[in-house]
Parts: C-alpha cells; sequence; structure tokens
C-alpha cells in the first residue's frame, strides 16, 4: 500500500472499532460506569493496571476491586483504614498483581489525593518534550514514593525502556476526546499530540505486518518509531490508531 492508502485504510478501521460497542467486551467499560471524575481517574487507573491477558479475566477481576472499594472508589480512597486494608494481604486479584499490590496502590493513591485534586498532573508533558517518555518516569517516582514494596513492578518505567503500555492506555482513556463515546477526554491540561499508542502482541504484530514498524521487541523504542509513522498520518491525534490496530489484531480481520 501507498502512504495515501495505508492512511486511508487505518483512517477507516480507526472509525469501525472506535464505537459505543467497543465498551462492552474492553476493561474501559469499568470506568464507564463513573461520572464523577475522581471515580473515572481510580477506576481507570486501577483497570489498566491489571490489562494484560485474557480481557473477560481483566474485567472480572477488576469488579473484585470495585467491589473491595465498595463501588465508591474515590469515597472508599480518601477515608479507608489501614485496619480495613488488613483483609487484603492474603487475596488473590489478577494473576502476578495480589493484595498486597492492590493495598500498596490504594495507599499510594490515598497520599496523591491528599495531595491532589486529580491524577492529571503528575502525568504533564514539559514543553520541550514530544512524547510521555519522561512524564511517566515522573508519574512513576512520585506514584511510588521512597518505599520499596513488590507493588512496583507493577508501574512501568520507560527509563527501562518499556513500552508502559497500560500506562498509555490509561492516558489515552483519559486525555482523548472525540464523540465517540470510548475515551473520556476528562483532562484538559494535557495535549492528545503527545499520545502514543499502547504497545502490545496485537497493536504490534498489525504494526509490522503493515511495516508500519521493523523492530522486533515491544519496547519503547518501538512506540518512537511507531509515533514517528503514526503522527504523519495525524500530528492531532495519533493515538486514535490503537482502535485501528488492536481492532484488527483481535478481531483477526487482518
Amino acid at each position: 500500500m501507498t502512504f495515501s492508502e495505508l492512511k486511508s485504510f487505518l483512517d477507516e478501521k480507526a472509525d469501525f472499532y472506535n464505537a459505543p460497542e467497543f465498551i462492552d467486551n474492553d476493561p474501559v467499560q469499568i470506568p464507564h460506569r463513573f461520572s464523577l471524575k475522581q471515580d473515572i481517574e481510580i477506576a481507570g487507573f486501577l483497570t489498566a493496571t491489571i490489562s494484560w491477558g485474557n480481557r473477560k479475566a481483566i474485567i472480572n477481576d477488576a469488579e473484585k476491586m470495585l467491589d473491595f472499594m465498595e463501588q465508591t472508589p474515590y469515597d472508599f480512597i480518601r477515608n479507608v483504614s489501614l485496619k480495613e486494608l488488613q483483609t487484603l494481604e492474603n487475596r488473590s486479584i489478577h494473576r502476578t498483581f495480589n493484595g498486597e499490590d492492590f493495598k500498596e496502590f490504594i495507599l499510594n493513591l490515598k497520599r496523591i489525593y491528599n495531595e491532589n485534586e486529580s491524577l492529571e498532573h503528575l502525568f504533564l508533558v514539559e514543553e520541550n518534550e514530544g512524547n510521555f517518555y519522561h512524564a511517566l518516569e515522573r508519574f512513576r517516582q512520585n506514584f511510588i514514593g521512597n518505599v520499596q514494596h513488590r507493588s512496583h513492578k507493577h508501574v512501568s518505567s520507560t527509563y527501562k525502556n518499556s513500552s508502559a503500555k497500560r500506562l498509555m492506555m490509561f492516558l489515552r482513556w483519559m486525555v482523548r476526546k472525540d464523540r465517540k463515546g470510548v475515551d473520556f477526554g476528562i483532562w484538559k491540561d494535557i495535549d492528545p499530540k503527545n499520545l502514543s499508542v499502547p504497545l502490545d502482541v496485537h497493536t504490534g504484530n498489525i504494526s509490522r505486518k503493515l511495516n508500519l514498524i521493523q523492530r522486533k521487541q515491544n519496547d519503547w523504542k518501538t512506540v518512537e518509531e511507531l509515533d514517528t509513522v503514526l503522527r504523519k498520518f495525524n500530528a492531532v491525534d495519533p493515538a486514535k490508531y490503537d482502535f485501528a490496530l488492536f481492532g484488527l489484531g483481535v478481531s483477526k480481520d487482518f
């Protein structure tokens, strides 16, 4: 395909998959149950954190976290006590993300929301930065704090060349805004032009089949390689192509 043909193909597929029906079988359905900004952020962040593996299992396990938080994430996190969290220590949540990890995440979120109205300003991209490479590391350091804990492995580090797929997916949910109804677009101080496609097995494989990328690893260097092409297609909203690449990969239409 020529550049123009490939752009048209991906634009068409992005339009097709970026629809309300996408929500029904995707983890994004979890934050869509809420209207309060902080509830959406917390439910989205925790759901994105466990978003690897089978999508049905991810949704079911996100339900476990919501049930523990009494279906009121923000109110629960603001008011929960250490004693209430003790029951989490021997629980299973999602694969290697266990109750001890969930407890630490809750405590970190409690600390952050005691100091901030929203998570948004922890992810800000500075003026001389064109992507989230540095912003994600700043968020990571702020979130995990100074105490070593096993849960830290669940917050990806771009400085270790991670694609940070789950964090990028969370950012897409919070930052992208269109009229399709999938992404929320509730964060106004972050420009969607800086977003990257969350790179996973599906998006990586389809991107290679379409010759969008050449690198074989799904790491941050590959994220930037994919950025170079997708931002030529759409410099204002490059992350919209996540719908095309992920949709094609999951549906096996290509």
